[in-house]
């Protein structure tokens, strides 16, 4: 039997969107290149074929979309390492819990992450 995650440990906005990303699961590639600085995030974008959709939420912004054909999320951590940290683990609910059960997945995703 699976315990739900208790609502103060996975925090999610009432959207159902996780908490510091303002991310939904989907809106991430499976290859994500993060960068500190938030103007990174559209100065790497300008060079997509596509955008998906673009979001943010203090420092941390994030753009989905295609780059000759291959999907990428490029997202700004911010400063310090508290703030990547935030990002690494947000990501990691995002592809391996289920948020409608608060269940992690049986089956786990990896994420290909570029710093």
């Amino acid at each position: 039997m699976k315990i739900p995650i208790a609502s103060s440990e996975l925090l999610l906005n009432p959207d159902g969107s996780i908490y510091h990303l303002h991310l939904k699961p989907g809106q991430v590639a499976s290859d994500i290149l993060l960068v500190g600085d938030p103007d990174r995030v559209d100065l790497i974008a300008s060079f997509f074929n596509h955008i998906e959709f673009r979001i943010q939420n203090r420092e941390f912004i994030t753009i989905t979309g295609l780059y000759h054909k291959k999907r990428i999320t490029v997202i700004s951590t911010g400063i310090g390492t508290d703030n990547i940290d935030i990002v690494v683990n947000e990501l990691d609910a995002l592809v391996n819990i289920d948020f409608q059960t608060r269940e992690i997945k049986d089956k786990k995703t990896s994420l290909n992450l570029t710093f």
